[in-house]
């Protein structure tokens, strides 16, 4: 007997609240930590060519040359990340010369500074921008399947892969939230980039089902829905694997090989394509059925 997504879906749908519910407390519990993309300030990367200083001391180096408020955090054996209020060139220059003179020579690998009103609507913008990607494609979801049939609403179609599309995204989020507490990794930019990413992704692996449901439905009425569903999964399962493990073992790559600027980026799809290729096949289809098997009022 083939294996049952159908069947089995009261496990999955509990895998999933529990994920959600840890990620929304998460979230809860500690918030995302947001970068100087979105909050404002100067941002610098320095590779030491020596001994690193300590970070205590880098920051009262920087507070005695008129920048008080720094953080410092540790990057790797030789590099630091020094955060700032929002620095012109002359100030960027100054607090270098004054790292330099005490600490000795260095490299600077990064320099972002942002002001705290470009910060605030960046952050507003990235907000906007996922909003409105997801109603549009909510729409298209319900324009594109409005002739599957009386059986099934095509807003029901376009409802639950916007459910798929927020599970997708909330959970990357309580991880984010997580790491941001215990290692102080940031959210800027181009964690947004991710967002948007892991959308389309989630968003096509649930299509793809959806859309062989709809084939086969229309082939043959007399099945019952449930059924066609279920071999609807199972025909499609396995191209939704594929596709993402390939996908998957690239991004398991850029985290062992690439560098501290690249791997927050590549966690957060990496999290976030595994939760949706599982959501496609295990939670979207099965929450279509039972939807359908709810009593209809009247």
């Amino acid at each position: 007997m083939a294996f049952s997504f159908i069947r089995t879906r009261r496990a999955w749908f509990t895998v999933s609240f529990v994920s959600i519910g840890l990620s929304i407390l998460a979230l809860a519990a500690f918030g995302l930590k947001f970068g100087t993309d979105f909050t404002g300030g100067t941002l610098l990367e320095l590779s030491f060519a020596l001994e690193r200083p300590v970070n205590a001391e880098l920051a009262a180096t920087l507070e005695g040359a008129g920048f008080p408020g720094s953080t410092v955090q540790q990057a790797g054996e030789d590099r630091v990340i020094v955060r700032l209020p929002s620095l012109s060139e002359g100030q960027h220059q100054t607090a270098l010369s004054a790292i330099r003179n005490a600490h000795g020579e260095f490299e600077e690998l990064r320099f972002n500074s942002v002001g705290p009103v470009v910060g605030a609507e960046l952050q507003r913008s990235a907000i906007i921008g996922v909003l409105v990607t997801l109603l549009l494609i909510g729409l298209y979801i319900a324009l594109a399947f409005r002739k599957v049939g009386e059986q099934v609403n095509s807003w029901k179609y376009a409802i639950i892969v916007l459910f798929t599309a927020a599970h997708d995204v909330i959970i990357p989020l309580g991880l984010f939230a997580v790491l941001g507490r215990v290692w102080h990794w940031e959210v800027g930019a181009a964690f947004v980039a991710a967002i948007l990413t892991i959308l389309g992704y989630s968003i096509s692996d649930t299509v793809v089902v959806f859309d062989r449901v709809r084939e086969n439905l229309g082939r043959d009425s007399s099945e019952p829905f449930d059924e066609v569903v279920d071999r609807s999964v199972r025909q499609t399962a396995m191209r939704s694997v594929n596709t993402s493990v390939t996908t998957l073992l690239a991004l398991a790559a850029i985290l062992a090989f690439g560098g501290d600027t690249t791997r927050p980026f590549a966690l957060a799809l990496f999290a976030g394509i595994a939760t949706g290729t599982y959501s496609s096949i295990f939670i979207a289809s099965p929450l279509l059925v039972e939807w359908e098997k709810r009593p209809r009022k009247g």
